[in-house]
């Protein structure tokens, strides 16, 4: 698993990559908001630790600007504990906080458990219904709803929405997407892009803007902002 670590001290930033080193898993730094918020869309990170008081902009703004439209596990660490700024964090969707000093059993611990909780959750959505937004799918029936109204989408249409809600703010490559919608027969680009289209035109969902199902040029699509 890859975590993000993001803080711009140098020895609480080495400190905190060799703790996650040291338990097997993959650490990619940043040392401002700006460079994290470069990096989660390239390296997609499986969790990602944040101080709060980054320069430019601050762990609150990263975290809101990545709920747009991902899920990723956000641990803030802070030195604020103050009731107002752990609420204001929680709000924006932060899954933990870890306040300093902090000792690296701690913070290896904490982490560990929001992805166990992460893990779980996505295990259970993928075995029963699938959640994007406004978007739910049900993996069992292949029905769609969209804001609680029943949207018909057939089966090969229904696969391919399904794989982009469940790596909602990721890009799926074609060849991914039309292994999954068709199988290791059959399917292409052009079938892929028609296939689309019909999927925007049911659901309602704009060519243009930053939300909806996006072509990501030469490489995939990627459904987000919903």
């Amino acid at each position: 698993m890859k975590i993000l670590v993001v803080d711009d001290e140098p020895d609480a930033l080495e400190v905190v990559s060799r703790t996650f080193m040291r338990a097997g898993y993959e650490v990619i730094t940043a040392v401002n908001g700006e460079k994290a918020l470069d990096l989660v869309p390239v390296v997609r990170p499986d969790l990602i630790v944040m101080d709060v008081d980054l320069p430019g902009i601050d762990g609150f703004e990263v975290c809101r600007r990545v709920r747009l439209d991902s899920q990723i596990p956000i641990v803030l660490l802070t030195g604020r504990d103050e009731e107002d700024d752990v609420m204001r964090g929680f709000r924006l969707g932060v899954d933990d906080y870890v306040s300093k000093p902090f000792s690296a059993k701690l913070l290896a611990a904490r982490v560990a458990a929001v992805l166990r909780r992460t893990c779980q959750s996505n295990q259970r959505q993928r075995e029963d219904h699938v959640q994007a937004g406004e978007l739910d799918l049900d993996v069992h029936s292949f029905e769609v709803r969209k804001d609680g109204q029943q949207i018909r989408l057939t089966p090969l249409e229904f696969r391919i929405l399904h794989i982009l809600a469940a790596n909602k703010g990721r890009v799926v490559p074609y060849d991914r997407l039309i292994e999954y919608a068709w199988g290791h027969e059959g399917g292409s680009p052009s079938h892929l892009k028609i296939r689309i289209c019909s999927i925007r035109k049911k659901l309602g969902l704009p060519v243009n803007g930053d939300a909806g199902i996006k072509a990501v040029v030469g490489t995939g699509y990627t459904l987000r902002g919903l």
